[in-house]
């Protein structure tokens, strides 16, 4: 019998590099990229050493994980994104800002959680802008669902965190929900959360302050 095709948050688009991003992906991929395999992985041996762990999804171009990266040198990245120019992107960033705390998957961040990532292994999670999938006939493919939220849940450590932001307020409504649903995790705030200290605006975001529109931050930790 045939398995249905799993609902994915993200369609795949065919990208075109730069010449720097790919040179970023050739010279800095064996070291920075780590190749999808269904199996826990061993984050010491990730990233030669014991630090926590923050696992983010989708970083888009990588600006913000550069930024925070540099911000909290004590911590690790692990970054999922399943673009060919994000990944270059970010790649690039770390050979000219060296950093050597961030590790990417270049895979679905949901294989990711469930076949690489070991229960209570995480200190945090960030998935900042999700594809809001707008229209209401796609809003299954939404990211921030039950079953994906409960995965993360059972992933992080006592105490470790699971922080959202959108632009849609919709969405941010829908999050809110779902996160507040899992009996695992608590609200940091009434509702929603002040931007984090270590969350950067990006141009986009800027430009969207400008024009009026909204940006919500969720920040939930694991009980």
């Amino acid at each position: 019998m045939a398995h249905p095709r799993a609902i994915r948050s993200f369609v795949r688009r065919i990208g075109r590099k730069t010449t720097g991003q790919a040179r970023a992906l050739t010279e800095l991929g064996p070291r920075f990229v780590i190749p999808y395999q269904p199996r826990p992985l061993d984050f010491t041996q990730a990233f030669e050493r014991d630090a926590p762990v923050i696992l983010e999804i989708g970083f888009g171009m990588g600006e913000a994980t550069a930024h925070i990266a540099a911000l909290m040198p004590e911590k690790d990245f692990l970054c999922c994104e399943v673009h060919d120019p994000g990944v270059g992107a970010l790649l690039k960033r770390i050979g000219e800002q060296q950093l050597g705390n961030i590790r990417i998957v270049q895979h679905d961040a949901v294989d990711v959680i469930e076949h690489m990532l070991p229960q209570r292994s995480l200190a945090g999670v960030h998935i900042f802008f999700p594809d809001p999938w707008h229209k209401l006939r796609h809003h299954k493919r939404r990211l921030i669902q039950p079953a994906l939220v409960a995965r993360l849940a059972s992933r992080l450590q006592a105490g470790g965190y699971i922080h959202c932001a959108t632009d849609w307020e919709h969405y941010a409504q829908q999050m809110l929900e779902v996160l507040g649903a899992q009996p695992q995790l608590a609200n940091t705030a009434e509702g929603y959360a002040p931007r984090p200290h270590y969350r950067p605006l990006t141009k986009f975001e800027n430009r969207g302050l400008k024009l009026g529109h909204g940006v919500w931050d969720l920040v939930f930790t694991r009980r």
